[in-house]
């Protein structure tokens, strides 16, 4: 069963219910765009919003679907999305799948030379682009000869490409019924590129359906919950969570901004129940709380009950933080990768908060091992590599066979993750393989030291990464971004750091902005590129 059924069944039992709301705060001129189109009404109390019914969503990719068909898309063809978080993402995505061909989203940050190169890996013959891209993919004409068709969902459309809002509205609103399999390929998405330039990773429909009733088994969406959605849909982690929504047939809110104050306010304003967040917004969250730019009680957040974090080891210190200040909030967490169809592989569980600090256990329909180097179980407590096994794990890195057979082993997805597992059965990470850090022949795990270090109430962020020394091999270094007004030397960072055992102390204090990709991951190879010619001295103050 194609989880478009889902879709299907939703605009014949909740036909004219709310599927979808867009907020847009950040680009105010969009909505008389959006005006000048006819697409929807605009309330002036609320400029930057637009919705859309469960009708609405099921007639829009029915629509997209045909006008692909109707251009000889089908079965086994890749069509490439690259779009922001809006309304009509999802309605493109269903569409694809509805024809039989792939879905092959883009992550929006791609430069042209990249867009280029994921076109060319997926095969990719049709390219959905909106109006912030316009200029990378001007850059790439003439270069991806076997895109043969490209759609633009803007005003002002390129002269090589067709308006997608004109041409649907010439196309039937009926489903086309292609008989879709459990076997039949659904997607191609790419690796997030935090070790090297991204694979394609190739995903059959079972895929995507186990990851819709795996995310509605460990949160219970229930028609009455609204989900709250800010991290791209490129990624599988936003769109696998949103698809617990599609199981129960209820709202959800795609967010344009990460800012405390919108967050709160959407959360109010729409009656959200339920909020993905990534680390680094939930610190954001708290902070502007404790500097008082929010204040709980203007808002109206009753109602949301659970709040979840993935895409990243958790530090424990955050989790008790958010309790203070939210008591009553059920907190999870869940582990994935775009090669087990995002999240949801290992799982806490809300009933678990005891154990925060863990992944978790393997997730609803999974199997997860931790193994050394031969693929063996290690004992409990020491560490290995993580290795899951489940219906969501990936086909292969489509035309990468060496990449593939260095990661699937007996159906057995070899994660790359490096974690411990407790006398109780959770599962800890412990850093990624390639992270790991040798220095005077011990294994020291960044992991670690960023999570103490996240204890320091004047850090914000941190990254520790390896770099060559003539006589331990690498030593760590910790690149340090501080809170917003806060005043700490090197010296501080050193005091606090003799908590730990002396092997584990950074070698090397920098104070610095942390990059983060899109989903949350650290741009640790960003950062051993701008520092790995550094002499090893301590950098500035940071005051």
């Amino acid at each position: 069963m194609p989880i478009t059924d889902f879709l299907a069944r939703n605009a014949k039992l909740y036909t004219d219910e709310v599927a979808l709301i867009e907020i847009n705060p950040e680009h105010e001129p969009k909505v008389e765009q959006w005006k000048e189109l006819n697409l929807v009404e605009t309330d002036p109390d609320k400029p930057y919003r637009r919705e859309i019914s469960w009708a609405d969503f099921d007639c829009r990719a029915n629509r997209f679907a045909n006008l692909l068909l109707t251009h000889g898309v089908g079965k086994g063809d890749k069509v490439a999305i690259l779009l922001m978080n809006c309304l009509e993402w999802l309605p493109v995505y269903f569409g694809i799948l509805r024809t039989g061909a792939l879905a092959v989203p883009l992550n929006y940050r791609y430069s042209a030379d990249e867009i280029e190169y994921c076109l060319k890996l997926s095969d990719a013959s049709v390219l959905i682009f909106g109006p912030e891209f316009v200029e990378r993919v001007d850059n790439i004409q003439g270069k991806i000869p076997d895109v043969r068709l490209q759609f633009y969902v803007g005003t002002k459309c390129p002269d090589y490409a067709l308006s997608y809002f004109k041409f649907i509205s010439y196309c039937s609103s009926r489903n086309p019924n292609i008989p879709i399999t459990d076997d039949d390929f659904a997607a191609i998405y790419f690796s997030s590129g935090t070790t090297g330039f991204p694979k394609a990773i190739l995903h059959k429909h079972r895929s995507l359906m186990h990851a819709a009733l795996c995310e509605q088994n460990h949160h219970g969406q229930g028609r009455d919950d609204c989900f709250l959605c800010m991290p791209p849909l490129y990624h599988t982690g936003a769109k696998m969570h949103w698809f617990g929504s599609l199981v129960a047939g209820s709202r959800a809110v795609l967010l344009r901004g990460v800012s405390p104050r919108w967050i709160m306010e959407t959360v109010s304003k729409e009656n959200v129940t339920i909020v993905w967040l990534l680390v680094p917004w939930a610190q954001d969250i708290l902070d502007s709380i404790e500097r008082g730019d929010i204040k709980l009680e203007d808002y109206k957040i009753s109602q949301w009950r659970l709040m979840h974090i993935g895409a990243q080891p958790v530090p424990p210190s955050l989790i008790r933080r958010w309790k203070e200040y939210f008591p009553n909030h059920q907190y999870d967490t869940n582990y994935g990768l775009s090669e087990s169809i995002g999240p949801g592989c290992v799982h806490l569980g809300v009933e678990n908060i005891h154990k925060v600090g863990a992944i978790g256990k393997p997730g609803y329909g999974w199997n997860a091992k931790i193994v050394d180097n031969s693929g063996a179980e290690v004992k409990v407590g020491e560490v290995g590599e993580l290795a899951v096994f489940g219906p969501g794990v990936m086909t292969c890195y489509y035309h990468d066979e060496a990449a593939t057979e260095a990661v699937l082993k007996d159906g057995w997805l070899y994660t790359g993750d490096m974690a411990r597992m407790d006398e109780d059965g959770f599962i800890y990470l412990v850093d990624r393989k390639k992270d790991v850090i040798i220095t005077g022949g011990e294994n020291i795990y960044p992991v670690q030291i960023e999570d103490f270090l996240r204890s320091c109430e004047s850090v914000k962020d941190v990254a520790v990464i390896g770099r060559a020394h003539p006589r331990l091999g690498e030593i760590a270094s910790a690149i340090i971004e501080l809170k917003e007004g806060a005043h700490c030397t090197v010296d501080d960072i050193n005091e606090f750091c003799k908590a730990l055992p002396r092997y584990k102390r950074p070698k090397e204090v920098i104070f610095d902005i942390v990059p983060r990709n899109p989903t949350g991951k650290i741009e640790k190879p960003k950062l051993r590129e701008k520092y790995g010619a550094l002499d090893l001295v301590a950098q500035q103050t940071g005051k």
